[in-house]
């Protein structure tokens, strides 16, 4: 992996020199990790003219002192507690002569940049811009084999409690429950928190489970994502408790299938993310169900669950081969409930078979 992670800060150190930035510091952790392996709190990556430094508050652990950090980065700790990595960087910078520091402003907070400033007055700061989360958009054979795993993990956590009672229990324990099961199974632990949905809680986006109890007849809507060697993926999926589903039930889950069916079927390379949004509202819109919808129909998943590209109305841009996206229209009715269905897919070129779906567990509308 060594030579992904120095073909990658490469890429990163050409589009620097092209805006006239010999080194770049790099904050967010996700980029971090992106181009060396790991990211150790607090620990900044400094993409200098002759080498990369990381550095960082305190010696390293975890998978960093496990060798998954890409030993061709040298690590410098700083000497005591209290002190900034970023800080430190920017004195490194300016020791070695640089003029320009191109900075994640984005992830950069104010208090960090006066500091850095007050350390490096002459140091002319740039802005990289999402440089890095460009670079992540398009995922490698190794990055797309973590999220198959993850999903793979997340089918099964929710295959077993799906066959377990369910009647009486909590939302919130079933949510638990769940995360358990993902570690139990391999995970580094849930993608983000796990949201279990009941009754008139269900289809809600990003409901937080509560102490109310499924009772026979709800709709139960579940939403988890395993990580695995920091990938996140995402699933999403709504059943009926107990009992045959009522007409309303069948006719909303029907719709919803539909929609989720339809944006995954616009999954292409050369696909607008707009286009890809617009194919699954459009089926929830001309059934009346326009207003109340969430603001996009999809996003990438990887090192983080929330990432470029964003399927949304207004979004600018096209889809590329070999892209993890999340599909996951869903209706709420306020007081009575709704229906979510979410899928991970990697999008492929027609003549590979078309959009990958990672995320297997059955889409029909059971009665548990």
């Amino acid at each position: 992996m060594s030579e992904v992670y120095a073909a990658r800060r490469e890429r990163l150190r050409e589009r620097c020199h092209a805006s006239g930035s010999a080194t770049a510091l790099v904050t967010r952790p996700a980029n971090v990790r992106y181009l060396t392996g790991a990211a150790p709190r607090d620990a900044v990556l400094l993409l200098g003219r002759g080498e990369d430094v990381l550095v960082c508050g305190a010696q390293l652990s975890g998978e960093a002192a496990q060798g998954r950090l890409d030993e061709a980065v040298r690590v410098q700790v700083l000497p005591g507690p209290g002190g900034d990595p970023a800080v430190a960087a920017a004195d490194l910078v300016t020791a070695h002569g640089a003029e320009t520091l191109a900075v994640e402003e984005h992830h950069l907070t104010v208090a960090r940049h006066r500091a850095i400033r007050s350390v490096a007055p002459r140091l002319r700061l740039a802005d990289l811009g999402g440089a890095v989360e460009q670079l992540r958009v398009v995922k490698d054979k190794e990055e797309i084999s973590c999220l198959r795993i993850g999903a793979e993990i997340a089918d099964q956590a929710l295959g077993e409690l799906l066959e377990s009672i369910l009647v009486g229990r909590t939302e919130r324990h079933l949510a638990l429950e769940l995360e358990r099961r993902l570690v139990d199974h391999g995970a580094d632990g849930p993608a983000f928190p796990t949201s279990v949905a009941t009754g008139p809680n269900s289809g809600r986006p990003g409901h937080l489970p509560t102490d109310r109890r499924v009772e026979e007849g709800d709709f139960l809507s579940v939403c988890l994502g395993a990580t695995y060697r920091g990938y996140r993926c995402e699933i999403g999926r709504t059943f009926v408790i107990g009992t045959s589903p009522a007409d309303w039930q069948i006719e909303l889950y029907d719709l919803v299938f539909a929609a989720q069916r339809t944006g995954r079927e616009a999954l292409a390379p050369g696909a607008t993310y707009r286009a890809v949004d617009r194919a699954a509202r459009q089926v929830l819109d001309s059934a009346g169900y326009g207003e109340g919808l969430p603001p996009l129909m999809g996003h990438g998943v990887g090192l983080e669950i929330d990432e470029d590209p964003q399927l949304a109305p207004a979004a600018m841009g096209k889809l590329d081969a070999c892209v993890p996206v999340t599909v996951e229209p869903g209706v709420h009715l306020p007081g009575r409930g709704g229906v979510r269905i979410d899928d991970t897919l990697v999008v492929r070129p027609e003549a590979d078979g078309g959009p990958e779906l990672l995320t297997i567990t059955t889409k029909e509308l059971l009665a548990l």
